[in-house]
């Protein structure tokens, strides 16, 4: 049988059937040895869709916060892109049209259920946390144990408002946030101690110098105490 110049052609040899799937024995891989044995071109880039996904997303992030000069009635205002995209859909709804209505009703609704599931999942977490670390403070006290850590935050310091349906924390969560409060509430019995004393003293103080210097120091103290609880969970 003959075949074209530039073809080879395929001749059958005893015991092995040369055809699809089956290439001449010689013309095959040998084990061990690559297939590509240049490797892959020099400059070549990676080709996983993921990696080009991610990159698409950092973009559209960047774009989306990138900061924009904008005119809002007779001033210049900068905001992100996101903020100025969504002003603009708000305005176009706000003046009647119908799409623009129907997009911005579509995008808040979807903000609002996001947030609402959040809320409700944050309101249970508290509760559950609360609720199982009292029981196991009161098991700590009625078995004497008094070397184990305080939880953080502290149960104490988590604030449920049934009525509200709000949980919040008002103490310290942290190691570093605790070490700051003893410390304030370390300083604040101090100046509190000073300021009675201060006071006796300004109770029993005749002269007139000695009672503008003692009232100097006693608004000094309260100043320092109005500071420590500004910074005190309520």
């Amino acid at each position: 049988m003959s075949v074209g110049k530039n073809k080879r052609t395929l001749v059958g040899r005893t015991g092995y059937d040369v055809g699809y799937g089956k290439p001449p024995k010689d013309t095959r891989f040998k084990p061990g040895q690559s297939g590509n044995p240049k490797g892959r071109p020099r400059g070549s880039k990676n080709k996983r869709p993921g990696l080009h996904e991610e990159r698409m997303k950092d973009i559209i992030l960047d774009e989306a916060y990138r900061d924009i000069t904008i005119n809002e009635g007779h001033r210049r205002v900068t905001i992100p892109m996101a903020q100025a995209v969504m002003r603009s859909i708000a305005v176009n709804a706000a003046k009647g049209q119908h799409r623009a209505q129907r997009l911005f009703a579509e995008l808040l609704a979807s903000v609002e259920s996001s947030r609402k599931i959040l809320h409700d999942q944050w309101l249970d977490t508290a509760i559950t946390y609360k609720v199982e670390w009292e029981k196991e403070l009161r098991r700590r006290e009625q078995l004497g144990i008094t070397d184990l850590p305080e939880p953080l935050p502290h149960p104490d310091h988590v604030k449920i408002d049934m009525i509200e349906g709000t949980a919040r924390v008002v103490g310290p969560a942290t190691k570093e946030e605790k070490a700051e409060y003893d410390w304030l509430v370390e300083r604040r019995g101090m100046f509190e101690d000073e300021l009675q004393y201060l006071q006796a003293q300004r109770a029993n103080a005749t002269d007139t110098c000695q009672v503008n210097k003692l009232d100097e120091e006693i608004r000094r103290v309260r100043r320092i105490l109005e500071t420590i609880d500004a910074k005190l969970p309520d």
